[in-house]
C-alpha cells in the first residue's frame, strides 16, 4: 500500500527544493515529462534533463545529461518519468549521488514498492503517483476548477 503524502508535507518539498532532476525527460513538448519539466524550470527550480538518449544537447538552457551520476552539482529531487521495471536502477543511481537527494518522486502511475523502501531506509522522502506541477499548482493556488489555470480573469462565466 502506498502511503499518501500529506499536503503539509508535498508543500514543505516544493517550497523548500531549488533542483529536480527529471529522469526520463522527452524533448517532445507534448509529452508530460517536457511540459511538468518546463513548468518547474518556469517556476525557479534549477531543472537538470536526464536522458540517455538525448544526452549532451539541451533543453530548458540546461544540458540533458545521460545519466544521475553526470550531474556535477546537488539535486534535491529526482523526478521519475520512467516505467516502475526502471525505478530501482534509478534509485540506485540516486543513492551514489553525493550529497543524496532529499527526494525521490515517481509521477503518476509509477510506483515500486521495493525501490522506495530502500531509498527511504536511506534516509530519502519516496512520494509515488503522484505529480509535482499538479501538487504545486494545487497547493499554492493555480489550479482552477476543473483542473485548469487558464490565466483568463473574467467576471464572465
Amino acid at each position: 500500500m502506498i502511503k499518501s503524502p500529506s499536503d503539509t508535507l508535498l508543500r514543505s518539498i516544493l517550497h523548500s527544493s531549488t533542483s529536480f532532476a527529471c529522469v526520463g525527460v522527452s524533448p517532445n513538448p507534448v509529452r508530460p515529462s517536457h511540459y511538468v519539466a518546463r513548468y518547474l524550470a518556469l517556476k525557479g527550480f534549477r531543472v537538470t534533463p536526464v536522458n540517455p538518449v538525448h544526452a549532451g544537447t539541451m533543453l530548458f538552457g540546461r544540458l540533458v545529461a545521460g545519466t544521475l551520476l553526470e550531474i556535477r552539482y546537488p539535486v534535491d529531487v529526482v523526478d521519475i518519468f520512467r516505467r516502475p521495471t526502471a525505478v530501482p536502477g534509478i534509485v540506485e543511481e540516486a543513492l551514489q549521488l553525493d550529497p543524496l537527494p532529499s527526494v525521490i518522486w515517481m509521477q503518476i502511475g509509477v510506483t515500486h514498492a521495493e525501490a522506495a523502501a530502500k531509498a527511504e531506509a536511506a534516509g530519502l522522502i519516496v512520494i509515488q503517483n503522484r505529480c509535482p506541477k499538479i501538487e504545486y499548482q494545487r497547493l499554492f493556488g493555480e489550479l482552477r476548477m476543473g483542473g485548469f489555470a487558464t490565466g483568463v480573469i473574467s467576471s464572465k462565466l
